[in-house]
């Protein structure tokens, strides 16, 4: 199968979906691992959006036909309303290190205050705190790593973060609709995974008829940065059954 598309080609394209002020540097290596086997594109229309329906709404609408959806974190909850919007257009779906519950009042309120320190001005602060949270141990003092991730994620600027965060804070409940995903479904999350914890993983898997489950040691939140390898090895195996 050819290089990268969007649109024109009338096979699946694999349409890999970022995070929270993330891009395409997050699927860095997963754009180089899977392009031989499929088209592999980067989704981007969904960034401008305000909210999880009209980022899935974006993302269906950039890309023509039919479609594997690969998303991280909030890169997955779009991938999951996608899904429930257009199933008869997806013919494969990996969630990676996501929730499909709605916000807790902690995080609602965690975000509430992470957005008044993006207003100030304050956004290195934060994601600088975040670091340890996102990467396994391991990564976490990596200066190329987390430089990377700092980088891209203060690059997006406070409008995005703050836009994101408010997405994520009034997403919709996805529980409801996991049951009838009809397509191949791949869950994956890092064991030391601190924002979006493996129980979470393992609770949409048991709700996805005939889903398939995969801890990747070795790696937290970040997982596509942090074991790009074993990712790639996983989602390869995956794609080539569907």
């Amino acid at each position: 199968m050819s290089a990268s598309t969007e649109r024109g080609s009338h096979r699946p394209t694999v349409v890999l979906i970022p995070g929270l002020a993330a891009d395409a540097r997050m699927w860095g290596h997963q754009l180089a691992g899977l392009g031989p086997l499929a088209p592999t594109a980067v989704a981007t229309a969904h960034q401008p959006c305000g909210t999880i329906t009209a980022m899935a709404q974006a993302v269906l609408e950039q890309f023509d036909g039919e479609l594997v959806l690969c998303g991280a974190s909030m890169g997955g909850m779009v991938a999951m309303e996608a899904t429930r919007l257009a199933p008869s257009r997806v013919s494969g779906l990996a969630l990676l290190g996501t929730v499909a519950h709605p916000e807790t009042p902690e995080m609602h309120q965690l975000r509430s205050d992470a957005i008044v320190l993006f207003e100030q001005g304050r956004s290195e602060e934060i994601i600088r705190a975040n670091v340890p949270l996102a990467f396994h141990p391991d990564h976490a003092t990596d200066p190329v790593l987390t430089g990377q991730y700092l980088t891209m994620v203060l690059e997006a600027g406070p409008e995005t973060l703050i836009r994101h965060n408010r997405a994520v804070m009034a997403r919709p409940d996805a529980r409801a609709h996991l049951g009838q995903i009809p397509c191949p479904t791949l869950v994956l999350c890092g064991e030391a995974d601190q924002l979006t914890p493996p129980e979470h993983s393992r609770a949409i898997a048991a709700a996805i008829p005939g889903a398939r489950l995969a801890l990747v040691p070795g790696a937290g939140h970040m997982l596509t940065m942090e074991q790009p390898q074993r990712v790639n090895a996983l989602l390869r195996e995956w794609m080539a059954a569907l």
